[in-house]
């Protein structure tokens, strides 16, 4: 398991918000189980398209140690596991959804190769 060479150095209330639900995948996911929640691994991994079981994993372990999302497990053949958002996990939605707003001014419209499709179940427009 990797292990930081360095501990965290975080010294303002933005430095551990930005830790907690920064980041190329943590606000993704958030953001898609907020719009559909519970959901199982393998919808998840639909859902984010563009990452790899490693990196979900790992993300998930993370938002599940801060508190943002919760797993749920039941007892069942086939075992099935459900994410879904906390109370905390849900709180910061409107937060995301304005940094999309933000964003979704400045950002190249125009731009066809990374078209904004995860963006548009947030309504930044």
């Amino acid at each position: 398991m990797y292990k930081k060479k360095l501990a965290a150095d975080i010294r303002c209330p933005l430095e551990y918000g930005l830790e907690v639900f920064g980041g190329k995948w943590k606000s993704r996911i958030i953001c898609v189980l907020a719009a559909q929640e519970p959901l199982r691994y393998s919808q998840l991994r639909r859902e984010m398209s563009n990452i790899t079981d490693a990196v979900l994993a790992a993300t998930l372990k993370e938002l599940l140690g801060s508190g943002m999302i919760q797993r749920r497990s039941y007892d069942e053949i086939p075992p099935r596991v459900e994410y879904s958002l906390t109370d905390k996990g849900h709180s910061v939605v409107p937060i995301l959804q304005s940094i999309c707003r933000w964003a979704g001014m400045f950002y190249k419209e125009n731009q066809t190769e990374y078209p904004l499709t995860q963006c548009e179940k947030c309504d930044y427009r």
